[in-house]
C-alpha cells in the first residue's frame, strides 16, 4: 500500500518543517514521498526528494490541500493512502505509517483515520482534539464521525468517490464536510490514540475572521450536506450553545456576521445525506443537529 504526504505551509516555520520532514522520512517500510504546498509563500530550502508546489496567493487551507492531492495525480491516485500534516507537527512514532497500512489494509471500509494530537512538551492531549462528544478520554480509540485537519491519513479512494474539501470554505469545518460526504458513501473513520503527532498547543484564535469563518462555514455546512428538516435544528443547536459560551461583543458581532453571510452567499453544490447517514451518525454519538 503505497503512502504519500502532503504538508501545507506559510514558510514561517523553516525549523519545524525541517523536523516533520525528517520525521516522515524516518517511518518504517516503503519510502513516503511528501508534497510541500506554499500557501502564498514561497518555500524554504528543503530536502532533496521534497516535491513542491509554490502557490501565488493564499488559497486558504482546503485549497492548498486539495492542489496537494493533485499533485500525486488526479484525486491522489498515484498513492493508496495520503497523510495531512500541520508544518509544526511531528510525528512521535516511526511505525505511524506502518499502522496506517496495517488498519486500511485490515478494514476496507475504513476511509479517514484520525490521529491523536499531543503537546511535546506535557504529552497533553487537548479536548478539542478528540472527534468526538465523549472526549475525556483522548487514549480511547474508536469510530468518529470527523477528523482533524492538520493529523490524518485519508484513502484516496475517498477522494476518487466524493471529491475533495471544499476550496471556498478556506478555514473551519471543511474536515466534516468531507467526513459527512465519506460517511453517506458509506466509508467509516477512526480515531486512533496510538498514532500521533506531536504539535504545541495553541488556544483558538480569537480575532473577527476566525469567529466569522467559523459562523459561515457552519451555516454553508448544513445547507450542503444536511436532509432539509434538520437544517434549522442543527443551525440553531448551535446558534444557542454560541450564545450560552458567552462571546465577548465583537466576537459576537463577528459570529453573528458570518451566520448572516452563510445564508446570503453560494454554499457551492448541494447534495443532502440519505436518512440512514443520519442514523448511522446517530449510532456513532455524534447525530447531526449537534
Amino acid at each position: 500500500m503505497k503512502v504519500g504526504a502532503v504538508v501545507l505551509t506559510m514558510g514561517n516555520r523553516p525549523d519545524e518543517l525541517r523536523a516533520l520532514l525528517d520525521s516522515v522520512a524516518k517511518q518504517q517500510g516503503e519510502h513516503i514521498e511528501v508534497v510541500v504546498v506554499g500557501n502564498g509563500s514561497p518555500l524554504p530550502p528543503l530536502p532533496d526528494g521534497v516535491r513542491t508546489v509554490e502557490l501565488p496567493e493564499n488559497v486558504g487551507i482546503p485549497a492548498g490541500r486539495n492542489v496537494g492531492i493533485e499533485a500525486f495525480g488526479p484525486g491522489g491516485g498515484e498513492v493508496d493512502v495520503l497523510l495531512f500534516l500541520d508544518d509544526d507537527g511531528l510525528l512521535e512514532r516511526a511505525d505511524t505509517a506502518e499502522l496506517c497500512r496495517e488498519a486500511f489494509a485490515r478494514d476496507k471500509k475504513l476511509g479517514i483515520i484520525s490521529f491523536r494530537i499531543a503537546d511535546p512538551d506535557t504529552g497533553e492531549t487537548q479536548r478539542r482534539h478528540v472527534p468526538r462528544l465523549r472526549a475525556s478520554d483522548p487514549m480511547r480509540s474508536s469510530r468518529v464521525t470527523t477528523f482533524l485537519g492538520g493529523a490524518n491519513a485519508v484513502r484516496t479512494k475517498v477522494f476518487e468517490e466524493v471529491g475533495g474539501l471544499p476550496d471556498d470554505f478556506f478555514y473551519a469545518h471543511e474536515e466534516t464536510d468531507l467526513a459527512w460526504r465519506a460517511l453517506d458513501a458509506g466509508w467509516m473513520i477512526d480515531y486512533r490514540s496510538d498514532m500521533v503527532l506531536l504539535h504545541p498547543t495553541h488556544a483558538p484564535s480569537r480575532h473577527a475572521v476566525y469567529h466569522r469563518m467559523v459562523a459561515r462555514n457552519r451555516v454553508w455546512l448544513a445547507r450542503r450536506n444536511l436532509p432539509a428538516p434538520l437544517v434549522p435544528v442543527y443551525l440553531g443547536v448551535w446558534f444557542l450553545l454560541t450564545l450560552a459560551r458567552r462571546p465577548s461583543r465583537p466576537a459576537l458581532r463577528a459570529w453573528l456576521g458570518g451566520f448572516k453571510e452563510g445564508w446570503a452567499t453560494s454554499c457551492g453544490p448541494r447534495r443532502p445525506m440519505k436518512w440512514r447517514t443520519v442514523w448511522r451518525l446517530t449510532r456513532l454519538g455524534r447525530p447531526p443537529v449537534i
